[in-house]
């Protein structure tokens, strides 16, 4: 056991957010912890971080070395070389503590002179020695993520959200080194796919045990090995990861709602009977044995209610059959071709998934097929295309109105209630849409903007990242709803599960092309959805030479070996005959699905 949380309550005034919240981090641990936006779970992480307190409960800690990125990059104006020193960098420990003593020699105080000389001189030879070496360890760990060198000495504040994004992956890199614990607040937020998949596979060779708060479910499902959900103050921990958590909870869900009728309507029966027995014999005192006996019943939890996000989209009239026709089209700027060679062919119904690196022209193409920059080469819009656009950014709203003034803007003054129930169906009640939308999260916004996009009369939905700030059942609700929707959709996205769940086909811009594909994103990366997953595997040591003839894979006397459940049936013969033998060691590793579901 590493780290580990009991009974934790915490409240904001008269609000309480945690009630009964409870962790355990063990070596090795793959943690997933979700819940909707609002259940707690940043709050959550800052207590465990000691970054926020709590009111009562117990923690317990068997390390101090813990890292952590926040869910919002820094973007003050700092250098990245001092954020990537922060708070585990011991250059930057070093450079602080000189500080500090030329601080308290300057300010004439009764110090011990000999003694703070000699630190101050301790100090400089450990930033001498290791000055080089730890340099080398930031320009590294900035050239991981793909950043170079030169991003060292730039400002926080004059990056892009993806590059402060990577900034603070780099940090984490740092951290790892002397880490047992990674503690990650929304890590994918802003990262295209290539620097997600680089930091799923970077997470799964540290030797650190990890807890990350997500939303990407693609993530989660190929990362986590235990999930913990907060749902109304409390945890609630299933083993396996998103895929097994969503079926488990449904089988609980299942099993508390039988439970729970059956405990109600036993109790209806006996205080019926008992309320029968007091009138009939109303001179004896039998019916008090009766409630007694019915007070000592064992009470049943209720399943909680969950509100649900309630959306269609309703397409226009058709547009025709082609929607969108580019025939060798060059795009960009004057003096800069973005893309180049683009031909695409897009029909009605088509739902198709934008993706690739951040800064190869994905917004670039979205706003030349809208018409808003211009491109050489043979470009067809159909007439009856009725193009609804949703931004990520969220520029057709006004932060200065609250969200029933921004709808009423559109549907008309006198039409208050209409518009209260339209917020309402995406959850947005009460002083959420009475306060200005400057004041709201980026998730409420974004339901705001997805409001108005039901407003208008389209066939063709143009969307960049729609699930951006989102929640995982709003998530489920406009994959649900855009499943539905019997128009033509285009969609920039870094979700690589909406891609699989919403598109039926995909489009990856990179190096100034664009490569179309006719099926998901797991499916152009040669996989079927999720093809790999975490699971924890037993490490066995090699006693004699053998080999595995389902992989063709040959150990020698002395190798390690990590077997996950699912390949038990692969090497249990190999431990019958002693010729691997278990370690104790667990580690986590990555299992193919397809082997897994053959297996199975």
């Amino acid at each position: 056991m590493l780290f580990r949380a009991e009974s934790i309550v915490k409240s904001f005034g008269p609000v309480k957010v945690l009630t009964d919240a409870n962790i355990q981090i063990n070596e090795h641990d793959a943690i997933g912890l979700i819940g909707i936006n609002g259940a707690g779970k940043s709050t959550f992480i800052k207590i465990l971080l000691g970054i926020e307190s709590y009111d009562t409960g117990e923690i317990k800690k068997q390390t101090q070395n813990i890292g952590y990125l926040e869910q919002f990059s820094d973007n003050t104006h700092v250098t990245v070389r001092e954020v990537l020193g922060r708070p585990y960098g011991h250059i930057e420990n070093i450079r602080r503590r000189m500080r500090e003593i030329d601080e308290e020699m300057a300010s004439g105080k009764d110090i011990d002179w000999n003694a703070t000389a000699t630190e101050y001189a301790e100090l400089e030879q450990k930033l001498a020695s290791c000055d080089v070496a730890d340099e080398k360890t930031l320009v590294k760990s900035l050239n991981q993520v793909g950043l170079s060198k030169e991003f060292m000495e730039r400002f926080m504040d004059t990056l892009s959200g993806g590059e402060r994004a990577k900034v603070m992956l780099a940090r984490i890199v740092v951290q790892a080194e002397e880490c047992d614990i990674l503690i990650m607040d929304e890590p994918t937020s802003h990262l295209d796919i290539e620097t997600i998949e680089w930091l799923e596979d970077y997470v799964l060779k540290t030797h650190c045990a990890f807890l990350v708060v997500s939303h990407d479910r693609y993530f989660l499902d190929k990362m986590a090995t235990k999930m913990v959900e907060i749902s109304n103050g409390k945890t609630r921990e299933y083993r396996g990861n998103y895929s097994d958590f969503v079926m488990k909870k449904m089988i609980d869900i299942n099993r508390m709602e039988q439970e729970y009728r059956k405990y109600t309507q036993q109790k209806r029966t006996q205080e019926a009977i008992a309320a029968q027995m007091h009138k009939d014999q109303w001179f004896m005192s039998t019916y008090k044995t009766r409630q007694k006996m019915i007070d000592k019943m064992e009470e049943k939890e209720k399943p909680e209610e969950t509100r649900e996000i309630t959306v269609r989209i309703q397409a226009a009239q058709k547009s025709g059959k082609n929607v969108f026709t580019m025939k060798d089209c060059s795009i960009g700027y004057p003096g800069n071709i973005v893309l180049e060679h683009v031909d695409l062919d897009i029909h009605k119904g088509d739902k198709i998934g934008i993706f690739g690196s951040n800064g190869q022209g994905k917004s670039t193409l979205i706003k030349v097929l809208m018409g808003e920059l211009p491109c050489t080469g043979d470009l067809w819009i159909a007439p009856g295309a009725k193009i609804g656009y949703y931004s990520q950014n969220h520029e057709n709203l006004d932060l200065r109105l609250t969200a029933e003034e921004q709808i009423l803007q559109i549907i008309g003054q006198d039409r208050r209630g209409e518009a209260r129930k339209l917020l309402a169906r995406f959850l947005l009640t009460g002083d959420e849409v009475d306060r200005p939308m400057s004041t709201l999260s980026g998730g409420q916004r974004c339901r705001v903007a997805l409001t108005i996009l039901l407003l208008n009369e389209t066939n063709v939905l143009i969307l960049d990242e729609p699930t951006n700030y989102l929640d995982i059942p709003a998530r489920h609700a406009i994959e649900e709803a855009l499943n539905e929707y019997n128009g033509t959709i285009l969609t920039v996205t870094h979700d690589r599960y909406f891609l699989d769940s919403v598109c039926t086909s995909v489009i990856e811009v990179k190096d100034g092309r664009i490569k179309p594909f006719a099926g998901t994103y797991s499916a152009m990366k040669g996989r079927p959805n999720i093809t790999e997953i975490v699971m924890d595997a037993d490490e066995y040591r090699v006693l004699a030479p053998f080999t595995n003839w389902s992989t063709g894979m040959k150990y020698k006397k002395g190798d390690r070996v990590l077997v996950a459940p699912s390949e038990m049936d692969n090497y249990q013969w190999a431990i019958d005959q002693g010729k691997i033998k278990k370690t104790g060691g667990r580690q986590r590793k990555k299992v193919a699905v397809e082997k897994k579901k053959e297996e199975e």
